[in-house]
């Protein structure tokens, strides 16, 4: 089993990328409320800020800041992930590894995950989450997609309402040595 090394600044900000096992499955946006709902109950009992999201069908991005002195987001996407499960309905395929470990068949086990080291690398990363469902050609402009926080940084000021309404498409992510 591969020994997974993750970088952990208490208090820092983080890009996350999460996706469900079955690439063709739509089920974040089907049960986006189950998810809203296990995003919320996390967050009271340990909390952080989402400082951007992008809900896909079968992902989803986001931008975290954890409280000052807390460094711990792997516990936060366990109990998400394990909040969400428990919400849905069983019936996806399991296979005999999962099931000996009493895992459902929803989410791939491990998540992306990058610490933002400055605002060049966070500005990115916002703007990317953000354009994430024109990429995937879900939709033509970043203000169609309903399940994200672009939305938010609209009323904040963050973007005007048409950002990105032009075709191209200058988001991808920088190298790690760039940010």
């Amino acid at each position: 089993m591969p020994n997974y090394r993750r970088l952990r600044v208490a208090g820092g900000t983080y890009w996350f990328t999460v996706k469900l096992r079955d690439p063709e499955s739509r089920l974040l946006v089907e049960q986006v409320a189950v998810l809203r709902a296990a995003f919320r109950s996390v967050m009271t009992a340990h909390p952080f800020t989402i400082d951007a999201i992008v809900i896909m069908p079968n992902h989803l991005h986001t931008l975290w800041t954890l409280p000052p002195g807390d460094s711990d987001y792997s516990l936060r996407w366990r109990q998400i992930k394990a909040a969400f499960s428990r919400a849905i309905p069983k019936g996806e395929r399991i296979s005999a590894s999962r099931q000996s470990k009493g895992e459902r068949g929803i989410w791939q086990r491990r998540f992306w995950e990058h610490t933002v080291r400055n605002q060049r690398g966070f500005n990115h990363r916002f703007d990317y989450i953000h354009y994430n469902p024109v990429k995937h050609r879900y939709v033509a402009h970043p203000h169609e997609w309903p399940y994200s926080s672009f939305h938010r940084a609209v009323r904040q000021g963050v973007y005007p309402a048409d950002w990105h309404t032009d075709d191209s498409n200058p988001f991808t992510l920088p190298p790690d040595e760039d940010d």
